[in-house]
């Protein structure tokens, strides 16, 4: 075992098999497994040991907040800068740059440093990233009237593939620009096989040998934004392309693993949007009745043109920042279906000896905060914390739920995700625009939940092992309709997370 266990740190997991127990419960329950854990030993914090390794496991909010103000000494830029040269595949030269005053010991200076307070500052809400949603909004109606059936007739499609499809490419354009390298469908396929053999990549022996069919579609992929780059690709696309390849050109990065480190970039745009959006879609069709209330709430968010086209057709106007000041249900649904579906895990590396609530942390051990723990906690959420309960987030309901603080959706912290408000604007866009242009239907009649025990390893939000064939048609009364999204400028901002607050 790791150094052995000493009696100063988090006490022990009980373990049905000595040394490989522990690894054949992660085995086989994937990310339920620590709270399954937790739920046996109510600790707020443990230690479970696995081959050649130990880890500290946090379970309670009270101590997660604690966690997360001992940044400097419980860090995660150390642990991401392993993920991405690894993942990423990046060159020893580029590895030594971002290592160097990886965690800002030294100040608010490096690629690591600065990367992170570009992406902060280009998707803060504001200009920057109300130009960015823009692009992404008309992408999401283009690809919503290209879903419009012929009149009288229905589509039948796999809801997550296609959602996959098109938030790829909405979001890329976005983030990309005119010149996106995901514009050739070639790479689109490779990014999703690279996406799907990263375990494979990140703890696989030999992975030169046992991973490469995703190591050679990281390479296309990387090929791809290489030649994007020296085209120029860049100067035309968001400030969080162009700010984010700045600072790597500030220090010096090769272009070659600037478009590698760019791979491993499109996991954190691309890798959840798009479960957010199905299971936010599926959850809410499969809930007898809520469609038709959501209905009531986003109808009466559209704007109607008192003259038609000159086709006849109508005009309907929906603009995204109107339903999040007026469509509390909708916002409430979402938000939980963040809590029942999200499965990521918060990660620090202990970078010296510490102690935290009386236990010695030990340096070099990993530390991990699984919001799954939280969110399935019957303490907190109620008797209902395994069913959905898509008004458990409405503002009336707040004396029935715990604080903001254990909604860990996007984590929190030094490390909250920074795109929680481009992506809630990109789920929202498809979810409200679907629901108020659409009927959808399961094929065979009955919703069923698919399976996710392949999620992968760098998903925050559980993925289908399968898809779910739908059948679509217009809803009755809008056949003759033309629709137009918009994302007007506000000052309100919803707020997603307890950090969200103080802004």
């Amino acid at each position: 075992m790791f150094g052995g266990h000493d009696p100063r740190e988090p006490p022990l997991a009980p373990s049905s098999l000595p040394i490989v127990g522990h690894m054949v419960g992660l085995m086989n329950r994937k990310f339920n497994f620590y709270a399954d854990l937790s739920k046996q030993i109510s600790l707020p914090i443990f230690t479970i040991s696995l081959p050649g390794q130990k880890m500290y496991v946090v379970t309670t909010p009270p101590l997660i907040q604690k966690v997360q103000k001992m940044h400097k000494v419980l860090a995660f830029p150390p642990i991401e800068a392993k993920f991405s040269s690894t993942v990423c595949g990046s060159s020893a030269e580029a590895q030594a740059m971002l290592n160097k005053n990886v965690n800002g010991e030294e100040g608010e200076h490096g690629l690591s440093m600065e990367s992170y307070a570009a992406m902060r500052e280009a998707l803060k809400p504001g200009a920057l990233l109300d130009d960015m949603n823009r692009v992404m909004v008309q992408e999401i109606a283009k690809a919503l009237d290209d879903l419009e059936p012929s009149k009288g007739e229905t589509r039948r499609l796999g809801l997550y593939m296609w959602l996959r499809d098109r938030i790829t490419i909405a979001t890329t354009r976005a983030v990309y620009g005119p010149m996106n390298p995901y514009e050739d469908k070639e790479i689109v396929d490779a990014f999703w096989e690279f996406e799907s053999g990263l375990m494979s990549i990140l703890v696989g022996v030999l992975p030169w040998l046992t991973a490469r069919k995703p190591i050679a579609a990281r390479t296309k992929v990387s090929d791809a934004f290489k030649k994007y780059y020296s085209a120029g690709g860049v100067e035309q696309a968001s400030a969080l392309a162009r700010m984010r390849y700045q600072v790597e050109v500030d220090h010096g990065v090769p272009l070659d693993d600037i478009a590698r480190y760019e791979v491993g970039g499109s996991i954190a745009v691309l890798v959840n949007t798009t479960p957010s959006a199905f299971w936010t879609l599926l959850l809410l069709h499969s809930h007898p009745g809520l469609v038709d209330e959501l209905r009531k709430e986003i109808d009466a968010c559209i704007q109607t043109s008192a003259s038609s086209t000159e086709d006849g057709n109508k005009t309907k106007t929906i603009d995204i920042t109107t339903l999040k000041e007026r469509c509390p249900l909708l916002l409430s649904a979402y938000q939980e279906t963040l809590r029942y579906t999200t499965m990521g895990t918060s990660v620090r590396e202990v970078m010296e000896d510490t102690y935290l609530e009386g236990y010695l942390l030990k340096k070099g051990t990993m530390l991990q905060m699984p919001s799954r723990i939280i969110h399935q906690d019957e303490d907190l959420w109620g008797a209902d914390v395994t069913q959905f309960n898509p008004r458990r987030f409405l503002p009336e309901e707040k004396k029935n739920r715990p604080s903001e603080a254990c909604f860990r959706a996007f984590g929190g912290g030094k490390t909250l995700c920074p795109g929680r408000h481009f992506a809630t604007n990109e789920v929202l866009a498809v979810v409200a625009v679907f629901i108020a242009r659409f009927e959808m239907v399961p094929v065979g009649g009955v919703w069923k939940q698919p399976s996710t025990i392949n999620t992968n390893v760098a998903a925050v939000v559980m993925q289908p092992d399968e898809d779910v064939e739908v059948e679509v048609t217009t809803r009755k009364g809008f056949e003759d309709v033309e629709w137009v999204v918009k994302l007007r400028e506000s000052e309100k901002m919803f707020a997603m997370v307890t950090e969200d607050q103080d802004v």
